[in-house]
């Protein structure tokens, strides 16, 4: 006879600490039966087969899975379709409960719903809990009740409800006698899933306190090491969100306002379904007529421009994968407004490159870029890559890095900035009127 359990899903709460669901399934009275499993819908997906993105995930998962079977228990890490692996576990175990955390993504929901009315059909329960923000849905309303759309006042009010118990320590370890007792698995390697391995190192998450202290003033520098590098850590839930609260309310004010802009990017995407349709925030701006010129938007994606800050950029994401978020902002404002290139096509290629891919923080940014967002940059102001680096990099270091041809006589600018901004006004005030 097969022993009842309970089982916890992971997915973008990659950590055995401070992990919601997975301290509610341990508290459940069953045995609890970790797994993970990659999705061949998303992994589908994905031209580049050595994807640090892939790769990262596969790390992060030995990690948990060595110190699981320490514990004398396992995590089980599956390959294929989510419908097609569950219906596989329901005939190899005797599954009460199912435990996870909310997912906010278009795909994510739809995979949830599935998985729900198949565990219901096999007299399984399905629990998910609130884990990867502070406060998503409904949480922080207006005082009219409505969604709000401007980041200030929902960032008062987002400060105005916090509480002690918002930032609560769930405990796993303590529980830990309650993991299932199985003899460990193999575990999938990237090359059975068609992957390969990349330069990607993943290294348990510091909160570097200096940097926080300094963050301020140092935030949009990209040639200082001035920024925490932790938002891989909180796109794939190695990191708990609520500890960087806690490390962020000791006074360091602009480095929780970030945290509470991804908060206040899941509020949109909860509330505003058609972000996830792939439309803009603001309707108007899906009449703008885009010159989506495909050879200009090869020059972006490659980071030959001739714009050295663009370019350092780009070469900087196709190599790394990282981009400096001042930077994000100045190659997006490039793409749209320069260049006159659809945000979506901006969006998309981010999605393909960052390691620190969210859907709604990026969608966020480019849609502010662009102007079509909430809370977005008026259409009418156009990053001057020139004064742009004058602020940022004024002693070229970061670009020297990335465009070392920079002194070079063939070094020149697709276009003169200041046609591109007449031209983007121009389109902007004919396509929105």
């Amino acid at each position: 006879m097969k022993r009842e359990i309970a089982i916890f899903w992971y997915r973008r709460d990659l950590r055995l600490q401070d992990n919601r669901g997975l301290q509610h399934a341990l508290q459940s009275g069953l045995q609890v039966l970790p797994i993970f499993i990659f999705d061949e819908n998303i992994l589908q997906r994905l031209d580049d087969k050595q994807d640090r993105r892939v790769d990262f995930i596969h790390q992060v998962l030995q990690n948990i899975k060595k110190d699981l079977i320490s514990n004398g228990s396992d995590l089980l890490v599956l390959h294929g379709k989510p419908e097609d692996v569950w219906a596989k576990l329901f005939e190899e175990y005797d599954i009460k409960s199912i435990f996870c955390n909310h997912d906010y993504e278009k795909y994510g929901i739809e995979r949830d719903n599935m998985i729900e009315a198949l565990a219901i059909k096999n007299n399984v329960t399905f629990k998910t809990f609130k884990d990867q923000c502070i406060f998503e849905k409904t949480e922080i309303l207006s005082g009219g009740g409505t969604p709000y759309t401007v980041f200030s006042p929902y960032a008062r009010k987002w400060k105005e409800t916090l509480s002690k118990e918002h930032l609560t320590n769930y405990d796993v370890m303590s529980l830990s006698e309650y993991f299932l007792k199985v003899s460990n698995s193999e575990m999938i390697s990237l090359k059975q899933m068609g992957f390969e391995k990349t330069d990607m190192n993943f290294e348990e998450p510091l909160v570097n306190q200096d940097i926080i202290q300094k963050y301020k003033d140092q935030r949009d520098f990209p040639a200082i090491a001035g920024t925490t590098r932790l938002s891989i850590h909180l796109r794939f839930g190695t990191l708990s969100i609520r500890q960087l609260v806690k490390a962020a309310q000791t006074g360091h004010e602009s480095w929780l306002n970030e945290l509470i802009w991804r908060d206040f990017y899941f509020n949109i995407l909860a509330n505003f379904p058609q972000i996830n349709e792939g439309k803009s925030f603001k309707s108007q701006y899906d009449k703008i007529k885009w010159r989506n010129n495909e050879e200009e938007f090869e020059k972006w994606c490659t980071g030959n421009t001739g714009f050295p800050i663009i370019d350092a950029g780009m070469r900087e994401l196709n190599n790394t994968g990282f981009m400096h978020n001042r930077v994000r902002m100045i190659v997006a404002s490039f793409l749209c407004k320069d260049l006159l290139i659809d945000w979506k096509w901006g969006e998309q290629y981010f999605a393909q490159k960052l390691n620190d891919f969210d859907f709604s923080a990026n969608n966020g940014g480019w849609q502010w870029a662009s102007g079509s967002g909430c809370d977005a940059a008026p259409y009418f102001r156009v990053f001057n890559p020139d004064s742009q680096t004058l602020k940022f990099d004024k002693e070229l270091k970061y670009i020297k890095k990335w465009v070392p041809e920079l002194n070079s006589l063939t070094y020149m600018p697709m276009l003169d900035h200041k046609m591109a901004r007449d031209r983007a006004l121009r389109v902007y005030k004919e396509g929105l009127n």
